[in-house]
């Protein structure tokens, strides 16, 4: 997944409004969102290739969601699966603080990541490339292949969409979802510089992402209302098309 618009604890009707991309190659199988066979608590999609996610959320609220940290210089062989983690998340029973010790302590197991963990009223942050484990604060974030604090034209233009999509006392899907579908290129003079040619840097600067063989594959708007009632709903593309959507709505059950 490589970005999470997220507003956490600022709203007066919901506690956590969570509009992501996740951008992979189109050649790689996924499954869609669903209640795993294997773990019965956990709705996500899925990566076939390794069996892990990228986001997901558990009936008693369990919340994991990651990106990968872009450094194209990252000797990536032998490495594990990044998706494994959030699937450990989902899975465990140990505290959000205390799953990210453990995590630390294999940091290097894994190739560069951020990752969210926790539920609608505990959610912290993590990335192994900068080894500080934090407690989300209130507001708007936006995170995508650099660190939460890291500001890139895509995670501004996410943050000031996502509240204007919130202004209102209704968080509108359809408005989420136009935000996620937002293709525009950042300017030239505005592009990170992460590594990568600066063909790619414009290729990966809006949004929504598509090209011939890389691109935005789901988008997920996640919504928890005061009362933790859940929305949960994705929408799966290729080559710039919806393919498929499901729709989730339930109650967290502690």
């Amino acid at each position: 997944m490589c970005l999470i618009n997220f507003q956490y604890q600022q709203h007066s009707t919901y506690k956590l409004v969570l509009a992501a991309n996740r951008d992979e190659f189109f050649e790689r199988p996924t499954e869609k969102a669903h209640f795993w066979d294997d773990h019965p608590n956990v709705l996500a999609g899925r990566d076939l290739r390794q069996m892990g996610t990228w986001l997901g959320i558990t009936k008693d609220g369990r919340i994991a969601a990651l990106t990968n940290y872009r450094d194209p210089s990252e000797e990536t062989d032998g490495k594990e699966s990044r998706g494994e983690i959030v699937r450990s998340f989902l899975t465990s029973l140990d505290s959000p603080k205390t799953f990210l010790e453990k995590l630390s302590s294999e940091k290097d197991k894994y190739a560069g990541f951020n990752l969210l963990v926790g539920n609608a009223d505990d959610l912290w942050y993590y990335s192994n490339k900068s080894d500080q484990i934090e407690a989300v604060l209130s507001g708007t974030h936006s995170l995508s292949n650099a660190f939460l604090t890291t500001s890139w034209p895509k995670t501004d233009r996410g943050k000031t969409l996502l509240e204007q999509c919130l202004n209102d006392e209704e968080a509108g899907i359809d408005c989420l979802f136009s935000l996620l579908q937002n293709d525009e290129q950042a300017p030239i003079e505005s592009l990170p510089k992460t590594g990568v040619s600066l063909e790619w840097e414009k290729i990966l600067s809006p949004i929504f992402i598509n090209s011939e063989h890389y691109g935005t594959r789901a988008s997920t708007v996640l919504i928890i209302d005061r009362e933790n009632n859940v929305k949960f709903i994705e929408r799966s593309y290729l080559n710039g098309k919806c393919i498929n959507e499901e729709s989730f709505r339930f109650t967290i059950q502690p």
